[in-house]
């Protein structure tokens, strides 16, 4: 999935095998330690790996740092179905409900329509626009968008049922 170009389009660039092995490694250690993360997603109807979808707190020099992020990221087979929408929302109902945090963030590339609109979808609400500080000037993926979801908006929002599941949230 991490060497699929068109899955990768809004990265700054692919992941050969063994980098991509070494960030599901990082995943399942700090899963260990902090028992929350990027967790695997699979079909409940026949348990396929699909992709992945968590929190994370990220790393980068970010302005709005210190944060904790929802994210996700789908084999190109099952785009278009609903999946991340329903993985986002798993994600956040860990974070809220669970880790009781009182906000959650996304962020992508400004192109990144797809992931834009599965913001939207979740509920999350459009803070601004920033330039994505681990990315030279120039980058055609530096202009980022930041999104938000507050947890009093969150119990607002519901709990549909879902077709796929987390491991380990």
């Amino acid at each position: 999935m991490n060497a699929d170009p068109e899955v990768m389009r809004y990265f700054p660039r692919c992941f050969e095998r063994e980098e991509s092995d070494g960030i599901a490694d990082l995943c399942e250690e700090l899963i260990r330690q902090l028992g929350w993360g990027f967790w695997a997603v699979e079909l409940k109807a026949t348990g396929e790996f699909i992709g992945f979808t968590g929190l994370h707190a990220p790393t980068d020099a970010l302005a709005f740092a210190p944060c904790i992020e929802v994210g996700w990221r789908l084999a190109r087979n099952h785009w278009g179905q609903g999946y991340a929408t329903e993985a986002g929302r798993a994600a956040l109902k860990v974070g809220f409900e669970k880790l009781c945090l009182d906000e959650i963030l996304s962020f992508t590339a400004k192109s990144n329509q797809p992931s834009l609109a599965v913001m939207q979808r979740l509920g999350m609400e459009y803070v601004e626009d920033f330039e994505h500080p681990a990315l030279p000037e120039g980058h055609p993926l530096r202009a980022h968008q930041l999104y938000r979801l507050g947890a009093r908006r969150w119990k607002d929002l519901g709990d549909p049922d879902t077709c796929i599941k987390t491991l380990n949230p």
